[in-house]
């Protein structure tokens, strides 16, 4: 019996991809104008409609119907022929501000409060609400990430690259892929087992042409040969068509694409959603400040995967407890690592924010293919600039 795992990935003209990239947009919009924005939108997408509704407190003038209207032509929806179309869909807006009793413990964290005995600045800014965030890293691939969900990403960029840049110009915006990964006895990937790809197309396009033009073009432009055996299955738009796709044939929202945002299933995920939410939101910045201090774990040889668990209490600036499971792979004891990492990495909100320079526009691109081990891209928590110090903490 093999042992396999299986990750997908969705392109960006899928719906649940339109709705993050457009909330994305949003908070990009509000940090560019306002850095202290609290924003957390959520965008729904139908057929010829965009609903885009939340919460946000700023300073800035936001114009959400054009930045709706230039994410989705962005995308590829430029003609309705398509099904959906940046140009004339409805839009319709339904912001209010963020809750008082929210900022209550957001701008003054519980340490901070009169009584606590503390003066560092970055105590003042509280968790945005309470909730578990993972972070893992793993030595499978060269950016430590699983293979199954690294691959998978990287097939639907290419499918969206292609399309793009005309290469095989029957695509349209609406896919999805999907790898399963053979590992041996110790857990090392060894081949890849099975390859689907789903896309929608021109409907004039034969299924021939699609299906060697997929594969010549995408599949073997991006899966490694040694990975691929005699046995791998591929499976091109397995149903024979898929023309209609995007809005018109699914509805999307935002947060629904969780797993595709981040480890596709090798490590849990907290079950808070990343699109949308400023910052001080800790379902955001520490997730990525928890696949930080992972991906460093790994990268100093420290173990071969690594998952770190934080949980945080809204209002209060410390998390409640930090977990570090190195699945026996570690060179020290789990809870000794947990003691170094609690050293060197400040998991305070402000901090997070500060050190990982979270206040920038930067989040619309994250929000297709995938927030971590993303090569095509300098994302702050993808940095590995701890690696010398714990190194040095574990010598």
């Amino acid at each position: 019996m093999k042992k396999l795992f299986t990750s997908e990935s969705v392109t960006e003209g899928h719906p649940d991809k339109i709705a993050d990239q457009i909330s994305d947009a949003i908070l990009d919009e509000a940090l560019a104008q306002d850095p202290q924005s609290r924003v957390a939108v959520e965008t729904f997408v139908i057929r010829g409609e965009v609903m885009v509704g939340g919460q946000m407190t700023t300073k800035a003038y936001i114009d959400i119907p054009t930045i709706v209207r230039q994410t989705v032509l962005d995308i590829g929806y430029t003609r309705a022929k398509y099904g959906f179309d940046g140009e004339t869909c409805a839009v319709i807006t339904a912001i209010d501000e963020q809750s008082p009793d929210i900022a209550l413990g957001v701008d003054t964290a519980l340490e901070f409060k009169e009584g606590e005995k503390t003066e560092d600045p970055l105590d003042k800014i509280g968790a945005g609400d309470q909730g578990i965030m993972f972070g893992y890293a793993s030595n499978e691939t060269e950016e430590y990430m699983p293979l199954s969900i690294s691959l998978a990403h990287k097939l639907a960029r290419k499918l969206t690259e292609v399309r793009k840049n005309k290469v095989l110009d029957f695509l349209r915006p609406d896919g999805k892929t999907q790898v399963t990964v053979e590992f041996d006895g110790d857990g090392k990937p060894i081949a890849v087992d099975a390859i689907v790809v789903s896309t929608q197309h021109d409907p004039t396009v034969s299924e021939i042409d699609l299906k060697n033009g997929i594969r010549e073009e995408v599949i073997n432009k991006i899966v490694p040969q040694n990975y691929m055996t005699k046995n791998t299955k591929i499976y091109i738009n397995p149903t024979g068509r898929f023309v209609i796709g995007g809005p018109m044939a699914d509805t999307g929202l935002t947060g629904r694409k969780i797993i595709v945002d981040t480890y596709g299933g090798v490590a849990p995920h907290g079950g808070g959603a990343f699109s949308g939410k400023d910052p001080t939101k800790v379902d955001r910045s520490a997730s990525y400040m928890a696949r930080y201090v992972a991906k460093n774990v790994v990268a100093a040889g420290l173990a071969s995967k690594c998952l770190v668990q934080l949980a945080y209490a809204i209002g209060v600036a410390r998390p409640v407890s930090i977990f570090v499971d190195t699945f026996g792979t570690g060179v020290v004891d789990d809870i000794e690592l947990t003691k170094i990492i609690n050293e060197l990495f400040d998991f305070r909100p402000g901090a997070i924010i500060k050190n990982l320079d979270l206040l920038r526009p930067m989040y619309k691109k994250v929000a297709a293919y995938g927030h971590f081990g993303r090569d095509d891209l300098d994302l702050p928590w993808e940095r590995l600039d701890k690696v010398a110090e714990l190194k040095a903490a574990v010598k």
